[in-house]
């Protein structure tokens, strides 16, 4: 082996351990909002939950009589002030509207270090908020990455309904694509929604942008095909940050809160 090699070879192993152990920098996209930030959103009561080593952030809109609630579990990148921004939306469908800040986005404290981490916060804040709702519509709504982690969740819980807006097959696929040199022996974070959608027994709805080129529309495809119970529906448009704009996306999701 020359030298020239030998600092190849030693480059890409220090490659390979900075992407093993960092991989969260990749995934996660936190933006934290100081302690005392005021949300000052009416009907919205601001909820905090104590998971093993943190204290996480959540914003709970509360109203008289609700038909039931949409636990939501937002996408990889900023927090509750830029993703609770449409509570008037579920005013209008009568249902109630919680939402979590994963470990260091916003309010949140901490740091995600594992799946099984993630995965252990949500079904806490699930907890928190499920007895509340007895013998109402209960509906898990997950949004690119939360949709991993809302078919995880509905896959135990079996809520009334599971929407999930430009879900992805798996973390690993998604790794393939936008970088395909690294191998996916590596990924700590496998995040395969393509398991949990084939538990859920209730009503699926996949939601998913023609123009998406984050996740391809090709993903929910695939999902709609392992169960029963799902329908898909396509915006045509819509790109992955802007389908909440498009009336299809919303009318739909009014529509079979309705049905509910």
């Amino acid at each position: 082996m020359t030298i020239l090699t030998g600092i190849a070879v030693t480059g890409l192993l220090v490659l390979v351990a900075l992407v093993y152990l960092r991989q969260e920098a990749l995934i996660f996209q936190p933006e934290p909002l100081p302690a005392d930030y005021a949300f000052g959103l009416p009907d919205v009561k601001e909820v905090r939950i104590q998971v093993d080593g943190a204290t996480l952030s959540a914003l709970h809109l509360q109203l008289l009589h609700p038909k039931g609630v949409v636990f939501f579990l937002h996408g990889n990148a900023g927090n509750l002030a830029s993703w609770f921004v449409n509570s008037e939306f579920y005013r209008q469908a009568n249902f109630d509207l919680f939402m979590l800040d994963y470990r260091g986005y916003g309010k949140s404290t901490g740091r995600i270090r594992s799946e099984a981490q993630l995965r252990s916060d949500v079904a806490a804040a699930w907890r928190a908020v499920a007895a509340r709702y007895q013998g109402l519509r209960k509906v898990v709504y997950g949004r690119s990455l939360g949709t991993a982690l809302a078919a995880g969740l509905a896959a135990q819980i079996q809520p009334d309904m599971t929407i999930l807006v430009s879900p992805f097959w798996s973390m690993a696929e998604l790794g393939r694509a936008h970088y395909p040199l690294l191998p996916s022996a590596l990924l700590r974070y496998p995040l395969q929604t393509f398991k949990d959608i084939a538990r859920v027994q209730g009503p699926v709805l996949l939601i998913h942008g023609d123009r998406d080129r984050l996740i391809p529309f090709d993903h929910s495809v695939r999902l709609r095909a392992l169960t029963q119970n799902a329908q898909l529906v396509l915006v045509h448009g819509a790109a992955h940050n802007d389908i909440q704009d498009f009336d299809q996306y919303r009318l739909t999701i009014l529509d079979r809160l309705a049905q509910l």
